[in-house]
């Protein structure tokens, strides 16, 4: 008994102990008086004030300039041959063909305004033995369009465009045995200079939509006088050329015009380039609409060596009731400026 006395007494001992040094170390002590000195580190220290020198820096101009335009121009050249021999069993004419192309496209691009300007320039010529001389390419094309972004992909536009061609185009027959050549064509006549303003829808870089709803083309056709463009068997010429009145040189119209473009490279070194353009004049009806489909795709075969497919299909009524349409291989060499 006395054992678990004393055993009890003990532990209320400790508890007090406990409970008062608990309130004890609880209490604040002002050590502000006391001189209390610490252990010096054994770390070597720096003593006194630091000392800042200034330094004077000289300012460095750099000489350069934001560009905002971007320019490439692409100049090919393609050339074919081919002979035979007078005891070639197998058949075949003696040709000469060359042809050229020059595409040049200058880019604009500040904040939300923007600048395209598109040059093309087409020429070929193949000679066979015997036969006159005849083309195989010949276009002038040149296209400029500037834009104010109005959202994320719209923007308007106001574009102007001129197309004709370098040199005159024959229509060919056969007379008594030899071929001859009629008048079709010239340079200026036809000529078609086009304006338009209205929205475009770009989603993304390699694809646009341009929706003209006020859109002016001026047809011209400076030397009517010499074309005859009805086949050679009729003696009186058409009423109109290319939609200009018989007589006149100029014609105007207004219309709502779609012109749709696509380029990007779809494969390695493969690039499929397609515009579309779709002329709906007001004064007529709708089955005067216009259309034009232009399709090239170019594959790079090496550094210069190039192939290329060239398509158009056409649709103009002042011209020709059916679908015109020409195809054109080419296989040559390409030099691109900027590399």
């Amino acid at each position: 008994m006395k054992i678990f006395y004393a055993s009890f007494l003990l532990i209320l001992v400790v508890s007090l102990n406990s409970a008062f040094a608990q309130e004890v170390d609880s209490i604040p002590i002002d050590t502000k008086g006391l001189d209390i000195k610490l252990k010096r580190s054994p770390l070597p220290s720096r003593t006194g004030n630091l000392i800042f020198k200034p330094v004077t820096l000289s300012p460095v101009v750099v000489d350069a300039k934001v560009n905002y335009w971007k320019t490439r121009t692409s100049v090919g050249i393609n050339f074919s041959q081919a002979s035979f021999s007078n005891n070639w069993t197998g058949g075949g004419v003696n040709s000469i063909a060359l042809g050229g192309l020059v595409n040049y496209k200058a880019e604009y691009s500040k904040e939300n305004l923007s600048y395209v300007s598109e040059l093309i320039l087409e020429y070929g010529k193949v000679r066979n033995k015997g036969q006159l001389q005849k083309k195989t390419r010949d276009r002038i094309f040149w296209d400029n369009k500037a834009a104010i972004q109005l959202s994320k992909n719209w923007y308007f536009f106001g574009s102007i465009n001129f197309e004709s061609q370098f040199d005159q185009g024959f229509k060919y027959y056969n007379e008594g045995g030899v071929e001859k050549e009629i008048l079709t064509s010239k340079f200026m006549s036809p000529g078609y200079l086009t304006e338009s303003m209205g929205f475009e829808y770009k989603p993304n870089k390699y694809f646009s939509t341009r929706i003209g709803t006020g859109t002016a083309k001026q047809t011209f056709v400076l030397a009517p006088e010499e074309l005859f463009i009805t086949p050679p068997d009729s003696v009186n010429r058409s009423e109109s050329n290319y939609g200009v009145p018989k007589g006149k040189k100029f014609r105007n119209e207004l219309a709502f015009q779609v012109v749709s473009n696509f380029e990007k490279e779809i494969f390695t070194n493969t690039v499929l380039k397609a515009r579309y353009q779709m002329f709906i004049p007001y004064d007529r009806s709708l089955a005067n609409i216009d259309h034009r489909l232009d399709i090239t795709l170019t594959s790079k075969l090496n550094r210069l060596m190039n192939v290329s497919i060239n398509g158009v299909g056409l649709l103009d009524k002042d011209t020709n009731p059916k679908i015109q349409a020409s195809q054109t291989l080419a296989l040559g060499v390409m030099f691109v400026f900027p590399r």
